[in-house]
């Protein structure tokens, strides 16, 4: 696929017999960037996106990265119709604040994000900043969170909100935010807590799948369901694979620094892939390389396009209706992605399962 192809020439949503599929890309992170090159990588990512049809672009947050509401900023200035899925996580500022990030945002650039709510992250970098709530209280406070920046965003009367961990006490926010700029939640659901939360906040719950094979059905009562996956596909599986290799060569030192993560880290879904790795999983497209030397936090799908399309049909049928990409190495790998995800929205039962 060519890099020069216009925004907005592909729709953002994928149709198909089981209803209509987001994409969402990931934007490059700062750690381990030059700074004389990482904005112009996060722009040059962010414009593929678009153009490829992405509906948006996930921003991450993590004490050792650039600040994610700058580089959503950044997105913004530079395309049309790319929504920035900014990871948000309550120990680093106020809902108050959070709020006047997204209605600053709708007011300046008339565009509307996303907020993808993190409750954990790596138990150093939460107890460098005084925080040791316990995994699940972590998503107690996230539920009260959410709820107060929804009152905020979607009241022009002064919000009264008395909680556990927040209150707010005839709290106006200025400017107002258009009703149709209005963020949606996105929310870890790969933890019962996680799950819990998404539903009481009706966000979109998003998982960690294992192979489609072993993934339980991803409904929630009252919010659709979303994957992490990273994605390699070619016309063939040997050339899927090579493609794979190069990108992901096995890497002692990655493997160590993988070994050392999961010993600070008390996520779900960190400690179900990583038990997952060291059992046989059947042959087939699924694959955890990347996620077993830090070169990536999601397993991937690699193979010939039939057959990925194949597992992503599956996931769709167990009700996933939004994909969060990995970071996409180029223009022309999203086009790869997206023949796969035209085919698998075309396939018929029958063919998913011949």
């Amino acid at each position: 696929m060519s890099s020069q192809i216009q925004p907005q020439q592909q729709s953002q949503i994928i149709s198909s017999d089981i209803g209509a599929v987001q994409l969402f890309a990931t934007s490059p992170q700062s750690l381990g960037s030059r700074p004389e090159t990482y904005l112009r990588n996060v722009v040059d990512v962010a414009q593929w996106s678009e153009a490829a049809g992405c509906a948006g672009t996930l921003v991450y947050t993590d004490n050792s990265i650039v600040d994610p509401w700058l580089v959503a900023q950044a997105i913004l200035a530079n395309t049309q119709t790319l929504v920035p899925l900014v990871a948000l996580q309550p120990i680093y500022m106020h809902p108050y604040a959070a709020a006047k990030m997204v209605t600053s945002l709708g007011y300046l650039y008339g565009r509307r994000v996303i907020l993808n709510m993190v409750a954990g992250g790596f138990k150093n970098d939460l107890l460098s900043l005084g925080d040791q709530t316990p995994h699940d209280r972590r998503y107690d406070r996230l539920v009260e969170y959410v709820k107060a920046m929804q009152l905020l965003l979607c009241s022009a009367l002064p919000v009264t909100y008395t909680g556990e961990f927040y209150q707010l006490t005839n709290a106006v926010l200025k400017p107002e935010l258009p009703a149709e700029l209005r963020p949606q939640f996105f929310m870890s659901g790969s933890s019962e807590a996680g799950l819990a939360a998404a539903a009481a906040t009706d966000a979109v719950a998003i998982k960690y799948p294992e192979p489609p094979t072993k993934e339980l059905t991803g409904s929630t009562p009252n919010s659709h369901t979303g994957v992490r996956v990273g994605i390699i596909a070619r016309r063939t599986a040997g050339e899927a694979w090579e493609v794979a290799g190069e990108r992901f060569p096995f890497d002692r030192k990655g493997q160590i620094t993988h070994e050392m993560a999961m010993r600070v880290s008390d996520s779900s879904w960190h400690k179900r892939l990583s038990t997952l790795s060291k059992e046989e999983v059947p042959a087939g497209t699924y694959w955890l390389g990347p996620f077993e030397v830090s070169k990536s936090n999601c397993p991937y799908l690699v193979g010939a396009y039939r057959d990925v399309a194949k597992d992503l049909r599956r996931y769709m049928r167990l009700g996933h209706r939004t994909f969060i990409l990995d970071i996409p190495p180029s223009a022309e790998e999203l086009g790869h992605i997206r023949t796969v995800f035209q085919q698998a929205t075309t396939l018929t039962e029958y063919e998913v399962e011949a």
